[in-house]
């Protein structure tokens, strides 16, 4: 099931975002705010090391919840990090349905840093054919047509308008396109965060 998100100008914010993510000025940061210092948030990354974060004026602050393999439909657009087999197959690692309101972002099949090879491919789903591994995917994006097998256990996210309230000691968040600064902190356009513990498989 679809639900309400991010409409009109914010829509055309995260196409901006997702138009330059892969710029060479971008970063992306994955990780738990450890604290919050004014209007800078102090990030643990995954790697262990600390990052400054300062939201960039009118900044999208996008809260990811929990969804189910079976509210991917044909025609449903989605996001999907998968991991390449020795048979030339995509295994999805996570799965984002975007809201009808975020339809295009990023669409296309390319290279992700979540693990070692790991590809995003952002899509229109085409098919679904149940399998013993799990369901099939064929998507249909800019790029062609990729085929991803979803296992039963993988993570399926989907998005909803968030609360900057909800940007305190112990979320867990991702920014996918933040811009360093020359004094070395990130200003992110766009912050993704986790509700209710959850960590944005992303």
């Amino acid at each position: 099931m679809y639900r309400k998100s991010l409409v009109g100008a914010a829509v055309v914010a995260l196409m901006a975002v997702a138009s330059t993510a892969g710029a060479q000025d971008t970063v992306r940061v994955r990780g738990a705010i450890e604290r919050v210092d004014g209007p800078v948030y102090v990030i643990k990354a995954r790697d262990g090391s600390e990052v400054k974060v300062a939201l960039a004026d009118n900044a999208l602050v996008v809260k990811i919840v929990k969804a189910s393999l079976g509210d991917v439909k044909v025609g449903s657009f989605v996001g999907i990090t998968a991991m390449p087999q020795v048979d030339g197959s995509q295994k999805a690692v996570e799965v984002h349905i975007f809201p009808e309101a975020m339809r295009g972002t990023g669409e296309g099949h390319y290279a992700w840093d979540l693990q070692p090879k790991s590809t995003m491919t952002n899509a229109n789903v085409e098919q679904v054919v149940a399998g013993v591994d799990g369901q099939t995917l064929t998507m249909k994006h800019k790029d062609g047509e990729t085929k991803i097998v979803v296992p039963p256990d993988v993570p399926v996210v989907t998005y909803e308008k968030g609360d900057k309230n909800d940007l305190k000691a112990g979320t867990k968040i991702f920014i996918a396109a933040g811009k360093k600064q020359a004094d070395g902190t990130v200003q992110a356009p766009r912050i993704n965060y986790g509700k209710d513990g959850l960590t944005p498989p992303m």
